[in-house]
């Protein structure tokens, strides 16, 4: 064999094992859970789970936590984006799977996932850059602890807003007890205990989210925002006003819920969750028994640990309501309600959990006042 011919196969094995050595980059990076990576004067954080609609578990939280602290002391990394992959969801919530299944044996998770998952939110809330969330498509429970404490959070018309978690017997968690009373009138409440769902531009109008943008405009957004030079919180805002001035997608369609914020207004405005139950009966109107309907439907221990949640929440610090929820969450995990509502909703989905206590008036004052007792040495810290 000639040398000609040696060098030439030497060159293919060569050529054949770096590829090799690419393909397998590549293949470890698409199938990561999470992408990070720097874009011109962005962080980029991608979340990329899209069979999972980018559900949020633990692994995914200690990758965000450092890479947004290194960032945030990074002088060449001026502003942060997190979004989603598949195009279905920015995040639909925790891994809540997870969370059950270590909750039933004694696992660490269940106190980790919480405590680890708040400090994030925090993270986020504190941030001395700006933060830019792009929530385009199903948003809850977690994926919103991810966004709504940022600076900007922006909405698409595939955005879907919904806090269903006492539906499955857990609370408004990753700061809603900070968020939510901070909504227009009872507007949080109301989302709180009925686990309403807002979608597209409403999400904007309810003050979840800051701007509204086409779908399709976000690539060429996010390309104008890693353009720019050291912004501000001021510059950020400029391009994202420009290109929401260019969105005429239900431009000027009034608010889903404004028609009926005089009467959540006035109905959520009560002392405990049975005065409001009341006050639905009593209205009589096809919306009001339709809430009535739903409240019904939740977990009663659920119900009142979040009317009780906000009204402490309104006049905290996120901090502060950080803490509390993640006694909340431990208290939830001790209890009966969140596996079996987990088991109803997402296992077996027959859709018909059997919470205990089943009715409101069981759930006693001391029961909820045990939810909200401090952990002691085990308190989260922030």
């Amino acid at each position: 064999m000639s040398v000609t011919v040696l060098r030439s196969n030497f060159r293919q094995r060569s050529l054949c094992r770096l590829l090799a050595v690419q393909q397998h980059l590549m293949s470890s990076q698409a199938g990561s859970d999470i992408l990070l990576e720097r874009s011109g004067c962005a962080g980029v954080i991608t979340l990329n789970r899209p069979k999972a609609l980018n559900a949020l578990n633990l692994s995914m939280i200690r990758q965000i936590y450092p890479q947004l602290k290194k960032w945030e002391k990074d002088p060449e990394t001026s502003i942060v984006i997190i979004k989603g992959t598949g195009g279905k969801a920015f995040c639909a919530g925790g891994d809540i799977r997870a969370v059950t299944d270590a909750g039933k044996v004694g696992d660490r998770l269940s106190q980790d996932f919480f405590r680890e998952e708040y400090i994030l939110n925090n993270a986020i809330g504190t941030y001395q850059k700006p933060y830019v969330a792009l929530i385009d498509g199903i948003t809850m429970g977690g994926g919103v602890g991810l966004s709504v404490h940022g600076r900007f959070r922006v909405a698409t018309e595939k955005t879907m807003f919904a806090m269903p978690e006492t539906g499955i017997g857990l609370f408004p968690d990753v700061g809603g007890g900070y968020f939510l009373p901070r909504l227009q009138g009872k507007l949080g409440l109301f989302l709180a205990l009925t686990g309403f769902r807002i979608k597209g531009r409403d999400v904007q109008q309810a003050g979840v989210a800051s701007h509204f943008v086409d779908s399709e405009k976000l690539p060429s957004l996010e390309k104008d925002l890693v353009q720019l030079k050291t912004p501000s919180n001021t510059d950020v805002a400029g391009v994202l006003n420009l290109y929401q001035a260019q969105s005429k997608l239900d431009d000027g369609k009034p608010f889903i819920l404004a028609e009926h914020m005089d009467q959540i207004n006035r109905l959520f405005e009560a002392s405990s969750v049975e005065d409001i139950m009341q006050k639905l009966n009593e209205d009589g109107s096809s919306f009001a028994l339709k809430q009535l309907e739903t409240l019904k439907k939740m977990s009663p221990t659920s119900l009142k640990i979040t009317f009780r949640q906000l009204q402490n929440g309104a006049s905290m610090s996120l901090q502060e309501v950080l803490v509390m929820e993640y006694r909340l969450s431990q208290a939830c995990m001790r209890g009966h309600d969140f596996y079996e509502g987990v088991r109803a909703v997402l296992i077996d989905r027959d859709q018909s959990p059997k919470w205990k206590p089943g009715v409101m008036e069981e759930v006693t004052g001391d029961l909820v006042d045990g939810c909200f007792k401090s952990l002691g040495s085990n308190d989260l810290k922030l």
